[in-house]
């Protein structure tokens, strides 16, 4: 039985799973951080070709939390992955096991993943795997107006490198955003301003730093808002009583 398979079921049960400590690694932070950097398992994992079939074995124990649909939870706990590219799949991944990224969470289950070829071949399913349509948005009375304001600051310093649909840049790791869930957005923006995500883009960082908590309610608003055409998964039909 693969590790993944018994880790779901001792989940299932409600036990405790013992992990060692993340390993820590200087991040944004350092003087000698490097955004990204080619090396290691990630530039390893980022040459080889990702096998789908056994991606989706490997993704067994990522479901547990991120669901098997790859739609997380609508409360923020856990972002939507369906869609995502695998390079930033890849990176995030990759950081989480070196400790250049905080997720003592997400830690014990990365560290399962045996190495490159895992990385590669969990990463290019996930990226398979419709968007969801139905995730959590900005549900205040005020929707639209927070969404139109959010609209203007992402068409100005944001569409450049996410895209006019949330798609973001696979060649430069800029992530997909369509789909994503409202509250994860927003955590993640006020984490990469105030400093605490440590793996962050410096460039995104200048960006949003002078942000107000408003301004990143309302971008994330409307990030939740976008969709991208061909990648979304098809409205489900309604059954005939």
């Amino acid at each position: 039985m693969k590790a993944s398979l018994l880790l779901i079921g001792l989940l299932s049960a409600g036990v405790a799973i013992a992990a060692p400590p993340a390993p820590k690694k200087e991040g944004i932070e350092g003087k000698s951080y490097r955004w990204n950097a080619q090396e290691g398992e990630k530039l390893e994992a980022l040459k080889l070709k990702g096998d789908k079939t056994r991606g989706e074995e490997a993704y067994e124990i990522c479901g547990a939390c991120h669901l098997p649909s790859g739609a997380g939870r609508p409360d923020g706990t856990f972002p939507q992955l369906a869609g995502q590219h695998t390079t930033v799949l890849i990176k995030q991944m990759a950081d989480i096991r070196a400790g250049l990224r905080d997720n003592p969470t997400m830690y014990p289950f990365a560290a399962t993943l045996t190495d490159p070829q895992e990385l590669a071949d969990v990463s290019v399913y996930i990226e398979s795997l419709c968007i969801p349509t139905d995730h959590g948005k900005y549900e205040g009375p005020d929707a639209a107006v927070q969404i139109a304001k959010g609209k203007e600051l992402y068409e100005k310093q944001c569409l450049e490198c996410h895209g006019a649909n949330g798609e973001g840049d696979k060649a430069k790791f800029y992530p997909v955003i369509a789909g994503q869930h409202f509250k994860y957005l927003l955590r993640q923006m006020t984490e990469i301003r105030d400093g605490h995500r440590r793996n962050a883009n410096p460039d995104m960082v200048k960006v949003i730093k002078p942000y107000t908590n408003d301004q990143l309610v309302a971008i994330s608003a409307y990030m939740s808002s976008l969709t991208m055409p061909g990648a979304m998964c098809k409205p489900k039909a309604d059954k005939k009583k």
